[in-house]
């Protein structure tokens, strides 16, 4: 997934077309679908693709960027499915396990945001130790 802000926006207004539109879905696809799936708060939106594009969701207004969200989550599924940073996988289990896989994913989507804003700020890549520190904690 990688582009400008509407090519990305595309990439997930396409896929639950095709999902909406009982069309196959594959790889990528399939993974923003069935996000997607699990966020019925986005539905309307994504179903206007003009709208969708065009949309600001500036923090200021207190809106949330639901492309921004549902990114951020399957940022999360494929750290698990791969383990980087090593343990995220486990921890990822552990959370679903006790909280449901939807609220273990929204409560490691706020480290993962806290870690990539502080990178934004100090110009540097993400710590994964602070990551993993702050994930430990929601763990623990």
């Amino acid at each position: 997934m990688f582009g400008n802000r509407d090519q990305l926006r595309r990439q997930f207004i396409e896929a639950w077309a095709k999902a909406r539109d009982g069309r196959s879905l594959d790889g990528l696809d399939a993974q923003l679908a069935q996000i997607i799936r699990e966020h019925p708060e986005y539905h309307d939106l994504l179903a206007e693709p003009e709208k969708a594009l065009q949309a600001e969701f500036p923090p200021e207004a207190g809106q949330s960027n639901p492309f921004l969200h549902l990114a951020m989550h399957l940022s999360i599924r494929e750290q698990a499915a791969t383990d980087r940073p090593a343990g995220i996988r486990e921890i990822h289990r552990r959370l679903g396990r006790h909280l449901g896989v939807m609220e273990a994913e929204h409560r490691m989507l706020e480290c993962l945001g806290q870690v990539l804003w502080e990178a934004q700020r100090a110009g540097a890549m993400p710590d994964e130790r602070a990551y993993l520190e702050c994930l430990r904690r929601i763990d623990g």
